[in-house]
């Protein structure tokens, strides 16, 4: 078995969202954070066998770059890690997947009562925003009748603010809806987005079936 570029990508990206990885038999993986307030899901275009699990992500795809063209021989316990001459190989041991973080169950997400398209542009322009302004959370909100999202700091109401407008739609009125730039854990791309006022939101890659299961931070507000 090879492991696809686009494959290794979403290890790449899940490995942010939690350094440990159980793959269940199937080409769907999922991943969760530690504090549960992040979850991932990708369908991938690689169909596992088996279950099995891996303690650090990244060390993982490290190995896989220790061979040229990585063929794997998945075994009981570990997977045995080739080059496309035979000539070098690398065994690597799977840790048991009840020591790591996993989930069993899928995520329905909720009536939304806000939905825009978060284009890849403005993802990039937020991040570097929040990073240049230290600030650690987005604000969506209406303003002057537009989907505003604004990177501030709900704390302090004369800080220094970024803000961007999206084209989107909602059903509900005097909304501020909060989300740490931290949990963006995003492939880049472009992504549907849900807002719930169960407090979630769904992130839905455009290209792709990769979509991110992400909790709304408490003090956001709907109506009222």
């Amino acid at each position: 078995m090879e492991l696809t570029e686009k494959t290794r990508e979403v290890f790449k990206n899940f490995a942010t969202v939690n350094p440990n990885l159980v793959v269940k038999p199937g080409n769907v993986v999922k991943s969760i954070t530690e504090a549960k307030n992040v979850m991932a899901s990708a369908t991938v275009d690689v169909d596992f066998t088996q279950a099995f699990g891996i303690y650090d992500l990244n060390e993982f795809l490290s190995v896989l770059n220790l061979v040229d063209g990585p063929r794997l021989k998945f075994e009981e316990n570990s997977v045995l890690v080739g080059d496309s001459s035979g000539r070098s190989r690398v065994r690597y041991y799977f840790a048991d997947p009840d020591m790591l973080t996993t989930t069993e169950k899928d995520i329905q997400m909720p009536e939304a009562e806000v939905k825009f398209t978060l284009q890849n542009g403005v993802l990039n322009k937020i991040k570097k925003a929040s990073s240049v302004l230290s600030h650690s959370e987005i604000c969506v909100s209406v303003v002057d009748n537009v989907l505003n999202i604004a990177v501030s700091d709900s704390k302090n109401s004369t800080s220094n603010v970024y803000s961007i407008d999206v084209d989107g739609t909602w059903t509900t009125d005097n909304f501020k809806v909060y989300i740490l730039t931290d949990n963006l854990k995003l492939i880049p791309g472009d992504y549907e987005v849900q807002l719930s006022s169960k407090n979630i939101s769904r992130f839905k890659k455009v290209e792709d079936n990769v979509e991110y299961f992400i909790a709304l931070e408490k003090h956001s507000t709907f109506g009222g």
